[in-house]
């Protein structure tokens, strides 16, 4: 699943500068026709990932877990929760299913030792890479047209998106 640079969620402008743009007034009814597509793209991805997760042996939030240490290094439970705009509540759940895998573990934490960090074990680091290489393969097949131009901007726009959102709070 998606997951952003900054490990609190925020993407900053150093990522991604703001170019002029169109009148705002103009712009606003093409960003809403983004958001109508981007929930049900999101909605049939994770279908698609939980249809899967029979086989992969992944749930959706343990995947998107594995994938955020694969990408960070090792993570406390909150750091992920901010990183995912998801609730600390919901991570420890899928971090507990993933530690009774062995595809996560526990490690002391130098900055704070009431909260643990989460790191990949070998296993979990296989799974991850196993999962993300079938999805890239699938994804190749959406990309086969586009530039590598057109994937910037859609990130960009993306991003300023989310953005706009950064003050909700997820717990």
């Amino acid at each position: 699943m998606w997951h952003p640079r900054c490990h609190d969620g925020r993407v900053t402008e150093t990522e991604h500068p703001q170019p002029p743009t169109a009148d705002a007034d103009d712009i606003a009814p093409q960003l809403m026709e983004v958001f109508a597509l981007v929930g049900p793209l999101y909605r049939r991805v994770q279908r698609k990932i939980e249809q899967d997760a029979p086989q992969q042996g992944l749930s959706v939030g343990v995947r998107a877990v594995l994938d955020l240490l694969r990408e960070h290094g090792p993570m406390t439970v909150p750091q992920m929760g901010r990183a995912q705009s998801l609730s600390r509540q919901f991570v420890q759940r899928m971090v507990n299913d993933a530690v009774a895998r062995n595809l996560v573990e526990t490690a002391p934490n130098p900055a704070h030792q009431r909260s643990s960090l989460i790191r990949l074990t070998d296993g979990g680091l296989a799974a991850i890479t196993a999962v993300t290489g079938r999805e890239h393969a699938l994804l190749r097949q959406a990309g086969a047209d586009l530039t590598g131009a057109d994937v910037a901007t859609c990130v960009r726009v993306l991003a300023r998106m989310l953005a706009l959102f950064d003050d909700v709070d997820v717990d």
